[in-house]
């Protein structure tokens, strides 16, 4: 008796995959970067806001306004249109390459292996995990900061513990986190679809609460930090740069969620509601709170958890703190787990499940201690914390991912011209190379001219504007690179697989009506 052999079947404009024990045997292959199925994908419009809102209320997207006011040499207003300015571009390859998760239901490794090759996709895999496990630790820095100065408002008997309190309420964030993510996708849906709104309600609260101890008219009327009779062009693309750099992360590993979505409109719409004008609205509460913390405690903080652990009210201190946690937690739990935890399972799927995985994630952002990051890029770049965060973190970053963002796009719209094969995806010996060399190359030069330029100090725009030069580069040397090769040739089962489809057309046009 035959064994039951994969085949990919169409659902309207959607695709799953039926697995058979050729896949499951394969060592590309696990349940948990398996392709959802049609009735797993279940999150709507408000769903991918929410996941969003979620996201962007956090503790960095508060500082975003100062950091681009004292570092970057930008007027308040400035800062904040280059804020919005940012989203909406960082919106493109969001939705783009949301668009393959969405029709195929494969994760963001999954997606890369069409590109990379499915062992060369662990290159760019590893790079966008050790960039989630630095902002976990940066993250639940944030988060166990603020358990500490909530359960240090609650008894004195904590605050008598001084930085050993710090360092408990470190790990039992952590440790929420990754409960959060080992439930699964539809805890996280829960999650940030209760989150998104008290979070809002919260921050309107505060905006309200804050505005009438700012000078409005003052603060917008300030003028920018910078050298009188500079161009505020310069200026103003570093902070366009670093502030795109803030979501180059999610613009790679979006396929993690959209592949839970039920149709590209709900992904689309989601993501354009939820994420401009969050940043937006919650970078502004950032500025004009920092301005009226000199009327709170009498000094200027312009960090939330220091400014609320300093006022004299144990009850308000409690319960800011609370919402800080929620914030924190809707933000880490999406944004900083679940990509690595992916990551890490695309290098030995049938070593590393979705349990190992997020455990494993754990493991390194501890071993990466965020708080140790920030103080070696103190180091490295001789700046304040909050200032290497920006300019030393987001633009080093955003330089490495930046090419693999303009990869993934040109390689799913234009060379494959969204035509995936979910079997050879998961198995070797099909239409997908081990390693592809023209990704391999598109990616490399991009990343040796941004370190030459570091080391030479010569080029230094290729650097700053990192994310923009690198994913035009990386994109355009891969679509010249594609040219040049012969494609493979896929074997004839592949070939059969592929192209098979569903015999009830009723069942399909049902299904499809549903999804869309």
């Amino acid at each position: 008796m035959s064994e039951q052999r994969s085949s990919m079947k169409t659902r309207g404009d959607f695709f799953e995959l039926d697995v058979g024990e050729d896949l499951k045997q394969s060592p590309l292959f696990n349940d948990d970067i398996a392709p959802t199925r049609l009735e797993e994908r279940t999150w709507r419009t408000g769903h991918v806001a929410s996941l969003w809102v979620g996201m962007a209320i956090c503790v960095p997207t508060y500082t975003l306004g100062g950091v681009l006011t004292a570092y970057f040499g930008l007027s308040v207003t400035e800062a904040l249109l280059t804020i919005l300015l940012a989203n909406i571009i960082v919106l493109i390859p969001l939705m783009l390459n949301a668009f393959s998760g969405t029709r195929y239901g494969i994760p963001f490794p999954v997606v890369l292996r069409s590109s990379f090759g499915l062992r060369g996709s662990n290159l760019p895999c590893l790079i966008r995990a050790v960039v989630a496990c630095g902002w976990f630790g940066i993250q639940t820095l944030f988060g166990g900061l603020a358990i500490h100065l909530m359960f240090s408002a609650l008894s004195d008997s904590w605050a008598s513990l001084g930085g050993t309190g710090e360092v408990i309420g470190f790990f039992l964030f952590l440790a929420l986190n990754l409960y959060v993510v080992i439930r699964g996708s539809e805890a996280i849906r829960k999650l940030e679809s209760f989150a998104a709104p008290l979070l809002l309600i919260v921050g309107i609260g505060l905006m309200i609460w804050a505005l009438p101890k700012v000078d409005v008219a003052a603060l917008f009327a300030t003028p920018a930090n910078r050298p009188e009779g500079d161009s505020v062009w310069g200026y103003f693309f570093g902070g366009l740069t670093a502030m795109v750099g803030f979501w180059a992360t999610l613009s790679l590993n979006i396929p993690d969620f959209s592949r839970f979505v039920r149709s590209q409109k709900d992904q689309l719409l989601g993501q354009a509601l939820g994420l401009p004008l969050t940043m937006f609205f919650f970078a502004a509460l950032g500025v004009v709170l920092t301005a009226a913390s000199h009327t709170l405690v009498g000094q200027t903080i312009s960090d939330p958890v220091n400014l609320i652990g300093q006022i004299d009210n144990k009850a308000v201190v409690v319960i800011a703190m609370l919402m800080i946690i929620i914030a924190t937690i809707s933000t880490n739990t999406a944004a900083n787990i679940v990509s690595p935890t992916n990551d890490f399972q695309n290098i030995a799927p049938k070593l590393i499940d979705g349990k190992r995985g997020v455990l494993l994630t754990g493991l390194v952002g501890i071993l990466l201690m965020g708080w140790e990051l920030l103080r070696k890029l103190d180091v490295i770049t001789s700046t304040t914390s909050v200032e290497a965060l920006y300019t030393g973190w987001l633009l080093g970053y955003s330089s490495l991912l930046g090419p693999i963002a303009g990869i993934m796009i040109v390689d799913y719209f234009i060379i494959k011209k969204q035509q995936l094969n979910l079997v050879d995806l998961y198995r070797q010996g099909g239409r997908y190379p081990s390693v592809n060399p023209a990704a391999m190359l598109a990616f490399v030069i991009p990343v040796a001219l941004t370190v030459t330029a570091i080391i030479s100090q010569s080029m230094m725009w290729f650097y700053n504007y990192g994310w923009f030069t690198g994913s035009l580069l990386g994109g355009l040397l891969y679509y010249a690179f594609s040219q040049t090769q012969t494609p493979s040739e896929p074997t004839q089962d592949s070939d059969n697989n592929y192209s098979r489809r569903t015999s009830d057309d009723s069942r399909s046009e049902a299904l499809s009506a549903e999804v869309i």
